[in-house]
């Protein structure tokens, strides 16, 4: 690392326009706090990207950019969000992920000691994880241009032969099951934004799966898809399957675990907990016979221990997402008009 004149003003300094110049003051930028934070072997290289070796398998790569108002919310940050919604796409397809690039738009003014916190809490999520940041980029906007702080994460992983997880394996009798709670993540950004107190704290579910996946797929190899939940909720995840799979879906409305708190706050937002976005949480399909084995799995690990089975894919020419209401009665679960909750993640 670098020796400067002085280091930098990380309690009370703010990004600048010479931070993103590719001068003394980025260069300065990106190694007391950035290369710093996210150390290891790959990134020490300092090149324009990562040389990474070579894996066994067939590679899979993911991107998410990251623009959630505020940047900070109970149970997490934008930063560890960042590295988790990146590691669970990359996990959604089965594979094992292995390493994380990290994009960074900072906006003038920018206060370095919040630009240190995101940094910091990036590195902790990728260390706990297991999947190293080899390389990233940042550039600086002018004030007014911004709001603080996007992040783009891309992740790069490695799927083992024989794992397969896609829409078009989805067949009639499937059973649908989600991995624990729904909700949490959307309603403590609202509840936030709102200044809303409950009696007990709304936190984000936000965690990166891929632990969780490899139980998964330990117990049921044939597993037939995946997805998490985030913008559009189990809405969204159940519609985009029906769609791309020409199937129905049925779930049960008392099946689907949702906490108290978290259907109170919706009802008082005016919100359905079936469109709120999630972090922590995963929708999987697989076959009527492997369901309870399944099930067992999830329940076994710490992010799967709320799992539950909530319905089931039926024939239906139309495709189309139906819910058996507490009331006994069905009712169409349709795609979300327009974004329910935005800046979400």
């Amino acid at each position: 690392m670098k020796t400067y004149t002085r280091p930098l003003d990380l309690k009370n300094g703010r990004v600048d326009m010479s931070h993103g110049s590719g001068g003394r003051a980025m260069a300065q930028l990106i190694d007391e706090l950035f290369a710093r934070h996210f150390a290891n072997d790959i990134l020490a290289e300092q090149g324009d990207g990562a040389v990474l070796p070579p894996a066994h398998g067939r590679l899979v790569m993911a991107t998410d950019s990251h623009v959630v108002s505020p940047l900070f919310f109970a149970g997490g940050d934008i930063g560890c969000l960042a590295v988790h919604g990146t590691i669970n796409d990359v996990a959604m397809m089965g594979a094992r992920p292995l390493y994380l690039s990290a994009g960074f738009i900072l906006e003038e003014g920018f206060p370095l000691a919040d630009l240190q916190r995101i940094v910091a809490s990036m590195a902790a999520a990728a260390r706990e994880a297991g999947v190293p940041i080899v390389t990233g980029d940042t550039k600086v906007v002018e004030a007014g241009k911004g709001d603080g702080v996007f992040i783009t994460t891309t992740g790069v992983g490695v799927m083992p032969e024989g794992i397969d997880l896609k829409a078009s394996n989805i067949k009639v009798g499937d059973k649908i099951l989600v991995s624990g709670m729904l909700g949490d993540h959307g309603v403590a950004i609202m509840s936030q934004r709102e200044n809303l107190t409950f009696e007990t704290t709304i936190q984000s579910d936000t965690a990166a799966l891929h632990t969780l996946v490899v139980a998964m797929l330990e117990s049921v190899p044939t597993l037939h898809a995946l997805r998490d939940p985030t913008r559009g909720g189990l809405a969204a995840v159940l519609n985009e399957f029906a769609h791309a799979s020409g199937h129905g879906m049925v779930i049960r409305e008392a099946a689907i675990p949702v906490r108290s708190e978290v259907a109170a706050a919706c009802e008082l937002l005016g919100l359905d907990p079936l469109y709120v976005a999630n972090e922590g949480k995963l929708v999987a399909y697989c076959a009527a016979a492997d369901a309870d084995a399944l099930l067992a799995a999830m329940r076994s690990h710490p992010l799967g221990r709320d799992a539950a089975i909530i319905g089931e894919v039926i024939a239906d020419e139309h495709a189309f997402v139906q819910m058996e209401t507490a009331f006994g009665g069905r009712r169409m679960v349709d795609w979300l008009n327009g974004e329910q909750l935005p800046r979400i993640c």
